[in-house]
C-alpha cells in the first residue's frame, strides 16, 4: 500500500477553525506542522470533553479559536475564551476542559 501523502497547506490563506470539525462526544485533532523543532495542532472539543492532566516535555502555547475553555497548569485554573492564549511550560502538569464547545490550536516548541 502506498504511503499516504501529505497534505500541503503552504502558501495558503487558512482560517483554522474551518480545519477541524465539532462531532458530538468527541476530541478531534488536525495536525498542521510536524517538525523536530516543533508541532501545530489544531483541536475541536464537543462541550464537557477534555484531556486529563498530563505533562509534556516541551513548551506549548495554547490559543483559544473558538469557545470557552478551563485551562489548568499545576493546579491553577485559567478560564480561557476565543482569542486567549496561555504558555503551558514543559514538564509542568497540565489539563484541558471544554466548558463549551471549543477549538483551540496547540503549538508545541520541541527544543
Amino acid at each position: 500500500m502506498p504511503e499516504a501523502k501529505k497534505e500541503n497547506l503552504t502558501e495558503q490563506v487558512i482560517d483554522p477553525r474551518d480545519l477541524v470539525a465539532y462531532q458530538p462526544g468527541s476530541i478531534v485533532s488536525r495536525m498542521l506542522v510536524y517538525t523536530k523543532s516543533g508541532t501545530i495542532t489544531v483541536f475541536a472539543f464537543d462541550a464537557g470533553e477534555g484531556l486529563s492532566e498530563h505533562t509534556a516535555p516541551y513548551d506549548a502555547i495554547l490559543q483559544v479559536i473558538d469557545g470557552e475553555a478551563l485551562i489548568t497548569i499545576t493546579g491553577t485554573e485559567y478560564p480561557m475564551k476565543t482569542g486567549d492564549l496561555i504558555i503551558m511550560p514543559a514538564n509542568k502538569p497540565h489539563a484541558v476542559h471544554a466548558v463549551t464547545r471549543f477549538k483551540m490550536m496547540l503549538t508545541m516548541i520541541h527544543a
